[in-house]
């Protein structure tokens, strides 16, 4: 499969683009594409009308759900009457159909738990990487920032929440265990 030169006929290895004696340009020969490779079937579409169809179904089907909850009728309530007497207040009688006067209930304490995942979350916003857990009436944050001045606000700012949850004592140890710092709450 050796071409020759036209100019002077010296055989020509294919691949040449100017024969090797006398350095004149060699006619090129057309390339042909060849296909190759792996056939692909084209991908499959999606049908447009059942794309649609399912659509509408599942909109009508959130209308339809959303109308039956409406149509409910509120229930009625049953006529109170107003007690002569309240026992917050004894010595109060209320007028009938005057609001009974609110009673005065004390906030639930926050949990120890939720307290000491907040102080954790805020602690790790400012990057001061720390674990905050509960154990009795004690809490212990366990980070390597405890000497760092930055973790003494937010540990401040949680005391109060600390000590509304019922724990006495903060103590700050290092990641190796060694107190840094124990606050009395």
């Amino acid at each position: 499969m050796s071409a020759t030169c036209p100019s002077c006929g010296v055989a020509v290895v294919p691949g040449y683009m100017r024969c090797p004696k006398c350095h004149s340009p060699l006619p090129r020969r057309a390339q042909t594409n060849v296909e190759g490779g792996t056939s692909l079937e084209p991908p499959r579409r999606v049908p447009l009308p059942a794309v649609i169809g399912a659509g509408v179904v599942g909109l009508a089907l959130i209308v339809w759900l959303g109308v039956r909850g409406s149509h409910k009728t509120p229930a009625t309530e049953p006529a109170t009457t107003a007690p002569a007497a309240t026992t917050a207040n004894p010595g109060v009688t209320l007028a009938p159909g005057a609001p009974a006067p609110p009673t005065t209930t004390r906030p639930a304490a926050p949990s120890p738990d939720d307290v000491a995942s907040d102080l954790e979350r805020t602690l790790q916003r400012q990057q001061l990487w720390s674990k905050v857990s509960v154990i009795g009436s004690r809490v212990e944050v366990r980070s390597n920032s405890c000497s760092d001045q930055a973790i003494q606000g937010p540990i401040t700012a949680a005391a109060a929440s600390f000590k509304a949850a019922g724990l006495t004592c903060l103590r700050c140890l290092e990641e190796s265990g060694s107190v840094v710092f124990t606050r009395e709450l």
